[in-house]
């Protein structure tokens, strides 16, 4: 089968042929139809620290993705052949304590399908049965290709007090635009959102921003104050932003990567009585299940799928991604 592999420890991808995965009788083979380009594919294709730190080489990359069950393990009794599936790329131990206690979420032991293991920018996958999740015939390919970062704003939203309140993203990229659409639908009063890419703030008033504000060229009103910030840029100054700007007794969820330099001033936190959650990933599956109702509830988030292309063309999706010109980047592998 074809696949888009991390080859060597440089900067760069390669498309290859590999042997098609041969499936244990507690997994099932997913022809694989639809993948989106994450910012951690963008990271290995970069090569940059936290890749050459977490991704063993060769290795098949990509973690979002939608299929079709095409063959089932003799241990599979919950899926058939046939069935429209994505799945969660967070593979958890099984018998850790948080595990055996129903919350695989917290999992130390949890390895990343396409950053530990082969991924799914291929043809085909393998995943284990405990991590599928079936797709309904009302949702979308395109959109079910998205559920793992769209799960990432769902749990990170979903965390704070949202109804009727006035909310404040740091980031704009794919999952700060989605989650304003969730606070809205949800039913925030407002949702603000900063970022110094012009392009991403248009995309995240297409998808429900009350206002966005280029932090290049404007600023929030130096009194102006929040019950929640969404904190989804990774940049100390998205979080130095929420800091300043989340009133007293406020509540911050945190979803960017910040890098370990990050300054915080403890004395807002502190005599503010902030709380800062920290999140990663998504609920398994409380998420998937609330992401499911959202979008049967009226939720679109389609639009921020902005780029598609076929998967042999995966160089010009992520171009798009490192010019910072897109919003979600799919690529099709029914073509191949």
């Amino acid at each position: 089968m074809k696949a888009i592999l991390k080859t060597k420890g440089d900067v760069g991808l390669e498309m290859k042929e590999v042997a098609k995965p041969i499936i244990k009788d507690n997994e099932v083979l997913i022809r694989i139809k639809k993948t989106a380009i994450c910012g951690t594919d963008v990271s290995i294709y970069k090569w940059g620290p936290w890749a050459q730190k977490n991704v063993p080489v060769p290795l098949v990359i990509g973690h979002e993705f939608m299929g079709i069950i095409e063959e089932v393990g003799s241990r599979v009794k919950a899926f058939s052949v046939g069935q429209r599936v994505s799945g969660e790329g967070h593979l958890t131990c099984g018998t850790c304590r948080n595990c055996r206690e129903g919350k695989r979420h917290f999992c130390p032991n949890t390895k990343g399908v396409g950053y530990h293991v082969n991924g799914c920018f291929a043809e085909y996958i393998a995943l284990t049965q405990e991590n599928v999740f079936p797709i309904p015939d009302d949702i979308s390919d395109e959109v079910a290709s998205i559920f793992d970062p769209f799960g990432n704003a769902v749990y990170t939203a979903l965390s704070c007090n949202l109804v009727g309140e006035d909310i404040l993203i740091a980031g704009a990229g794919p999952i700060g635009c989605m989650a304003a659409a969730i606070c809205k639908h949800a039913g925030a009063r407002s949702v603000t959102i900063t970022d110094p890419n012009p392009l991403r703030l248009e995309y995240a008033k297409k998808m429900g921003a009350t206002r966005a504000i280029n932090i290049e060229t404007e600023s929030l009103n130096k009194n102006e104050q929040f019950p929640v910030g969404l904190e989804m840029s990774g940049h100390p100054d998205g979080l130095k932003t929420l800091l300043d700007h989340v009133d007293m007794g406020g509540q911050i969820a945190l979803l960017g990567l910040l890098p370990p330099h990050t300054q915080v001033d403890w004395d807002q936190v502190i005599f503010k009585c902030l709380t800062l959650k920290g999140i990663w990933g998504r609920e398994i599956f409380s998420t998937w299940h609330k992401m499911i109702g959202l979008l049967q509830g009226g939720l679109d988030v389609s639009s921020i799928i902005t780029h598609r292309y076929k998967a042999d063309q995966f160089e010009e999706g992520f171009k798009v991604m490192m010019n910072g010109e897109a919003g979600k980047v799919v690529l099709d592998w029914t073509s191949i």
